[in-house]
């Protein structure tokens, strides 16, 4: 019954489509009123191709229909009911020619304009300086935006450093980020989703290649509901200049800290295309220490641990795409992504182990870990616009595939050199993603809008798991095949939804709602035992709004969500991670959902700004990682729905301009957290007062000269078994523009004071564990950046004093 009715609504919504698609084609043969003329290049007069002709209705300045010039420069407009309306002649480089009144009439049905004038509105001068700057972090009514060119800190680093500094995430040491506490969270790429694990994808972008950073933490029922904390959807670069322009950046620094990336755009009036690629070396060398015990079988085994530490990361990518301007009103584009990363973790520890009752040892470990792999992507875009503005269909077709491969070495030796045991396991495998997508908005009256759409997700990916032992008679590594597996998995995601927004009078209001039917499927291979979940969800989503006055506003919203399990979190079976962890997935885990509510206010007075945000939320079968003995001195970590979290906070932003060299932009979160539930048969219940603080000042010394300086404290936290200790740190860069903004250099210091840090302590009735990571610093940077064929003027869309749309040059 559900799928017929679900069945039922995708019929309808495309009928509705497929009607409005065929009134915007057919419409132009509906007999009416005819306005013709011809545009011109008022110096030159030479005819103007591509020029947008936009005809507005003068009472209500709704555009009503539009049209572009032919190669002549010759325009139509036909099918017009009489009226008195008002027409605009666009094209970029000139300056816009408004004709007010035309007026048709059931005696005058048919207008020629004649020959109308456009003037070129490029100036030839020594330069303009822009006084006003964007600021880092600008408020939307649904989302946050973050200016990343304005973020002199990261500049040479990933999206990751530059989500060290923005309100509602938080960055550990280990580059581990949440959002709103919680690490579940989805990640966008200019709104399509990435085959990497969120925080990967994170890693892998070079923060000089990003425009703006989104950050939703209530979405509407259009998003995917998957994530507990909301969405990070990364904007990156693609220039809106006439021609050839383009960027280079190359960067060093001390520690095996090296890379660039460039990114070239050619755009015509039909066409744009651009063609980018990066590469980038990162290496954290540090210290790590760490001291636990075990209880089993009436033994208390300990082991202590200290030495040093070392991470390495590699990554290189290619993107490129292009852009057809298909008419007026139709745009497909086609675009891609390849790219790479390897990833190694090192460490060459002294360890001290002992038991009670019983012996002492004295050994090194050398563990080497290494993750890598190649990923691809590939997209088609197609969307058209109708007559009236704000109505409009989109489609979206997206493949990508992911390679992944791992292997984990784990050597103990004497004192002597001498290799006395070993581990080595390995992990890969290939994951495929299917994406098809399609979104129809249409307005209703004067400000209503009422949008639908369908999307089906497929995935298929498979997981190979391999175990050795390490021989000291032969010094050979020997195959375990009881810890080697192969299983494979396949899910599939349909999706509907619909949302009605509208205002009323300063009240606006938007409610969604987005049904989803899941199915998975799980199979080891060879083993005769597969797993299976058949689902239906529902996803309701609100959000109202109410402006006081121009700038002074205050939202609310409510939304529900889902975190879906993945990866070795399903899989049923033992996997050695070290010589002293190992893991068990849980193919019966449920997933979590939460209930989200938030409430804001923004208030703009002049350049400044200052918001106030409160929220709570409510996540059901919550999972958590959980830690019990499996052998002396080795933790066996187990995937649980351990019961529920509350989550009670408020984030608070002042963004000041106290003088014309210096901005001070504050930004805190402030919550409370608790979780509990059950754990092995017993009540639990954890709860902490967690707080993040920001302060980012950035000074302007002339008009090519910028200081920066962060600072960053983040407070401890609790889980189910265990607690992070809290960590601060300070950063700061200086920017120097050189021969007229074209070419500049930035240098940056992390962590001047050396005191970032990722401690973390847990335990339990048999067992408990504390380790302690820190990274070698101050980290130093330098990044030059040169910018070519970036004069031609840029257009930004905003509303003129009579209305209208206009695009203005700057």
């Amino acid at each position: 019954m559900m799928i017929k009715r679900i069945l039922m609504l995708l019929t309808l919504m495309l009928s509705l489509a497929i009607e409005g698609y065929s009134q915007k084609h057919q419409g132009r043969r509906v007999p009416g009123g005819l306005i013709k003329g011809n545009v011109i290049d008022a110096e030159l007069k030479l005819p103007l191709e591509y020029v947008n002709i936009v005809l507005y209705d003068k009472a209500t300045k709704d555009q009503i229909t539009g049209t572009v010039t032919d190669k002549n420069g010759d325009f139509r407009l036909t099918g017009l009911k009489p009226g008195v309306y008002i027409m605009k002649a666009k094209f970029m480089g000139y300056h816009v020619n408004t004709i007010d009144p035309i007026e048709i009439t059931r005696d005058r049905m048919y207008i020629d304009m004649g020959t109308i004038p456009l003037k070129q509105a490029v100036l030839v001068m020594d330069g303009v300086e822009v006084v006003d700057e964007k600021p880092a972090i600008e408020f939307k009514i649904d989302k946050k935006v973050i200016n990343v060119s304005k973020h002199y800190t990261a500049v040479s680093g990933t999206a990751v450093d530059v989500l060290e500094n923005v309100p509602s995430v938080t960055v550990d040491i280990e580059g581990n980020v949440s959002l709103r506490g919680s690490g579940s969270f989805t990640v966008l790429i200019n709104g399509r989703p990435t085959v990497l694990e969120p925080n990967e994808a994170l890693q892998q972008i070079p923060a000089s290649t990003i425009e703006n950073i989104e950050i939703i933490t209530n979405p509407s029922a259009k998003y995917d509901p998957e994530g507990i904390s909301g969405i990070i959807n990364i904007i990156t670069k693609k220039r809106k200049l006439q021609g050839v322009n383009g960027i280079v950046n190359l960067n060093g620094g001390m520690n095996e800290r090296y890379g660039g990336d460039f990114l070239l755009n050619y755009k015509k009036v039909k066409y744009n295309t651009f063609f980018g690629a990066d590469y980038n070396k990162r290496a954290y060398p540090g210290e790590s220490q760490s001291e636990s015990w075990t209880f089993l079988h009436d033994t208390t085994s300990f082991v202590n641990s200290r030495g040093e530490s070392r991470f390495r990361m590699t990554r290189y990518g290619l993107r490129g795409g292009i852009d057809f301007n298909l008419g007026m009103n139709d745009i497909l584009s086609i675009g891609g992504r390849y790219g790479g990363r390897a990833m190694e973790r090192s460490s060459e520890l002294a360890f001290d182990e002992w038991t009670v009752p019983g012996d002492t040892n004295l050994y090194i470990s050398e563990s080497v870990w290494e993750r890598g792999g190649d990923f691809y992507s590939v997209n088609m875009d197609y969307q058209s616009k109708f007559v009236k503005e704000g109505h409009e269909i989109s489609g979206q077709a997206i493949f990508s595939k992911r390679d992944g491969e791992g292997k984990s070495t784990n050597e103990l030796l004497n004192m002597s050199d001498s290799i006395t045991s070993g581990q080595q396991s390995t992990e890969e495998g290939p994951a495929r993603y299917y994406r098809l997508k399609l979104d129809y908005s249409l307005p209703l009256w004067r400000k209503d809008k009422f949008e639908t759409g369908f999307q089906s997700r497929f995935s298929r990916s498979e997981d190979i798991t391999k175990m050795f032992d390490y021989n000291p008679g032969t010094g050979m590594y020997e195959f375990q095949p009881e810890f080697s597996h192969t299983i494979e998995y396949s899910r599939d995601i349909h999706s509907l939804y619909s949302i009605y927004s509208g205002e009323l009078g300063q009240f606006g209001y938007k409610g969604g709602i987005r049904g989803e039917y899941a199915y998975r499927f799980i199979e080891l291979i060879g083993e005769n035992e597969d797993f299976s979940i058949d689902r239906w969800n529902v996803f309701p989503t609100t959000h109202i709004s109410y402006q006081f006055s121009k700038g002074n506003q205050m939202m609310a919203s409510y939304t529900r969500r889902i975190k879906r399990t993945r990866g070795w979190y399903l899989e049923p079976f033992i996997t050695w991670s070290d010589a002293y962890n190992v893991r068990k997935g849980n193919p019966d885990l449920k997933p979590e959902y939460v209930d989200s509510y938030e409430m804001g206010y923004q208030k703009y007075v002049g350049r400044n700004s200052f918001s106030l945000e409160a929220y709570y939320r409510v996540t059901h079968n919550k999972v958590e990682r959980v830690r019990s003995v499996y052998e002396p001195n080795v933790i066996l970590h187990t995937i649980e729905n351990v019961g529920m979290d509350y989550t009670f906070g408020t984030e608070l932003m002042l963004n000041l301009n106290l003088f014309k060299l210096w901005n001070l932009n504050l930004m805190g979160n402030l919550y409370n957290y608790r979780i509990e539930g059950e754990l092995k048969g017993e009540p639990f219940s954890e709860e902490s007062f967690n707080w993040k603080v920001n302060f980012n000042n950035t000074f302007k010394l002339g008009t090519a000269t910028r200081i920066q300086i962060n600072g960053m404290y983040g407070s401890p936290s609790v889980t189910s078994q265990g607690r992070r200790e809290g960590f601060f740190y300070t950063s700061a860069a200086l920017k120097q523009n050189i021969f007229s903004k074209n070419l500049s250099a930035t240098l940056q210091v992390r962590d001047i004071f050396g005191t970032g840090k990722f401690e973390y302590t847990s335990e339990g009735a048999d067992f408990y564990s504390h380790s302690l990571r820190s990274h070698k610093s101050p980290i130093v940077m330098l990044t030059i950046t040169y910018n070519f064929n970036n004069y031609k003027p840029e257009r930004r869309r905003d509303r003129d004093e009579e209305g209208f749309e206009e695009e203005e040059e700057f």
